[in-house]
């Protein structure tokens, strides 16, 4: 075996992508720009491995010299891809801590709706986690904290529109009789 191949590297992301249940592309990144630098290639990428895995309950695969983990929710499967030497864990940790972000961003409801409602928050976890194939971070909380996305967890109701219209109504009210 080459020297080089077994080399240490801080750059152990390849590509990490979402694709929905008919494998179509949500999102995605890629950070090796030696690999699949068109767009058709990253297409025909992303169908080959949703080809292979989409059907399967392994939680990971190899493919064209890669090593991909994934996991799929409702009608999501999510991607982390590695070199054929990089270890499996460091790949794992990555989506573990990409799927438990999500998780919290879209409120337990990790599917295609919610993830294209709140994309904006995706892409600010991804590049928490990852920056150039760099893995910054595995833990969900701190990538959380870091990227200070606050989720409402108490919605617009009834009332509180009620309240809204009330105050504006007593302001109205005020600016006239003053």
């Amino acid at each position: 075996m080459e020297s080089s191949c077994l080399e240490p590297s801080l750059y152990t992301i390849k590509a990490l992508f979402i694709l929905d249940n008919d494998g179509n592309r949500l999102l995605s990144k890629y950070y090796d720009p030696d690999l699949y630098s068109s767009m058709k290639e990253q297409r025909n990428f992303e169908k080959n491995i949703f080809n292979k895995t989409h059907k399967a309950d392994n939680e990971i695969a190899f493919l064209e010299g890669l090593t991909v983990v994934y996991k799929s929710s409702i009608d999501l499967f999510l991607y982390v891809v590695g070199s054929a030497q990089e270890n499996e864990l460091m790949l794992t940790s990555v989506l573990s801590c990409l799927f438990e972000a999500l998780t919290h961003i879209l409120r337990k409801n990790v599917e295609r709706r919610s993830l294209l409602e709140n994309m904006e928050g995706a892409f600010l976890v991804v590049d928490e986690i990852i920056d150039g194939g760099v893995i910054l971070e595995s833990d969900p909380q701190q990538v959380l904290q870091k990227v200070n996305y606050k989720v409402d967890d108490n919605p617009l109701s009834e009332q509180s529109v009620a309240q809204v219209l009330q105050s504006a109504k007593e302001q109205i009210k005020w600016s006239i009789l003053k």
